[in-house]
């Protein structure tokens, strides 16, 4: 059955912010909003694929981030050695989502053919937009391109029996989120096509943005996935960590997300 994967978000990393950070036009009550950094596994026969691959401590340093964990390390804490981890899908080419990619030594890595385009394309050239981007690990995946360990994808795709990728953009050119079948439906793992769970309720877009109509309309595709609402998990809530049952022993670590939310 392909609606048995089991998923996890893995909290890496947090920091300081406040709400104005979070919205396009800024924020009237602008209260602390704290931000946090997840990794995703789908675990399924044994087998386990890895959404995204977070940041390193140096870049956490030089980026004032609170790094608490070295997120492919951390993949130890849920049983997942990163050696045999053979596929693992890259949201978008932003720092905190690409940056320790180099941990994985088999992995093959899926991303949107778009977001190459586009992290080593002319819109690099303006600061508002590559600052997201740290040049060494686009480098680094220009390298396993050649190493034959990237595979692009041109829109949506099934990955594996009930994971399938799905092509979003706005807050990046290739942006894509991932719906894993699990035994309480498809689950949506939304990475950046929506920060907060606000930024998608209220309809409020994030302040990093390629093409703000198109992250308007990733929210609806983020809706048509979902078979509702507490189906949908956005990238940076810390709200993830209080609405899904902990992973014992790992609390405040590691949440499952193919369990039904606690609230």
């Amino acid at each position: 059955m392909s609606g048995d994967w089991q998923v996890y978000a893995l909290r890496y990393a947090t920091r300081a912010a406040r709400r104005h950070e979070h919205f396009i036009g800024g924020d009237p009550h602008d209260a602390p909003m704290p931000m946090d950094y997840f990794v995703w596994v789908m675990v399924r026969h044994g087998s386990a694929w890895v959404l995204d691959t977070g940041f390193t401590a140096e870049v956490a340093a030089r980026r004032k981030r609170d790094w608490l964990r070295c997120p492919v390390e951390g993949l130890r804490l849920l049983g997942i050695e990163p050696d045999d981890v053979e596929d693992v899908v890259i949201s978008h080419l932003h720092y905190d989502h690409v940056g320790s990619f180099h941990k994985f030594e088999r992995a093959r890595f899926h991303l949107q053919e778009a977001e190459m385009r586009y992290a080593t394309g002319r819109y690099m050239c303006h600061h508002r937009l590559r600052h997201s981007f740290e040049v060494e690990d686009v480098a680094g995946i220009v390298r396993m391109t050649f190493a034959d360990r990237v595979t692009f994808h041109d829109g949506d795709a099934e990955l594996a029996p009930g994971l399938r990728i799905h092509a979003c953009g706005g807050h990046s050119m290739g942006l894509q989120c991932v719906t894993v079948e699990t035994a309480r439906g498809a689950v949506v793992l939304a990475s950046d096509v929506a920060h907060f769970y606000e930024n998608l309720e209220a309809r409020r877009p994030f302040t990093t943005a390629f093409h703000v109509g198109d992250m308007l309309e990733g929210f609806d595709r983020l809706r048509a996935l979902a078979p509702g609402p507490r189906h949908i998990v956005p990238g940076h809530d810390p709200e993830v960590m209080r609405r899904y049952p902990a992973v014992p022993g790992l609390e405040g670590i590691a949440v499952r997300l193919d369990l039904e939310p606690i609230e």
